[in-house]
């Protein structure tokens, strides 16, 4: 994993496809953007737009695992869109165990000011990629330095 300066998260739906960039230096992230998705195709466009506006060295998939750590059945088709992400661009997709990031970011988008209308209109999916970014960063950060 040396090497590795410049990461984009994603936080995988079947609707939405959160994105957020982290960096080694400082070990944050922070959110990019909210991508729609069609039955959890994305508009590949659109993330070739990213890989090339921020040429990431590695991105990291959140795997949306059971509270008691087995897969769920999103875990399967997070792990294609990682296997996916690898093949189309070159660049080495790690995954990270994302528990409870979509009820964290809820929480933190609360104590920023309350939800506006539902959480389809006025998504969280940014935050959850920013939170499991993060979480990644802070777990092989000693291994990239």
């Amino acid at each position: 994993m040396a090497g590795i300066k410049l990461l984009l998260g994603f936080d995988y739906g079947t609707k939405q496809i959160g994105v957020a960039v982290g960096q080694v230096i400082t070990a944050q992230a922070r959110e990019l953007c909210t991508l729609k998705a069609q039955n959890g195709i994305p508009d590949w466009s659109q993330i070739e737009a990213l890989v090339r506006e921020w040429k990431p060295d590695a991105m990291v998939v959140g795997l949306p695992l059971n509270m008691d750590g087995t897969p769920s059945d999103m875990c399967v088709r997070a792990e294609k869109f990682a296997r996916r992400l690898n093949g189309r661009f070159n660049v080495p997709v790690h995954t990270h165990d994302e528990r409870l990031t979509t009820f964290e970011a809820k929480g933190e988008r609360m104590a920023r000011g309350g939800q506006k209308g539902s959480y389809s209109k006025n998504p969280v999916d940014a935050i959850a990629a920013r939170l499991l970014l993060q979480g990644w960063l802070e777990e092989n950060v000693h291994l990239l330095n």
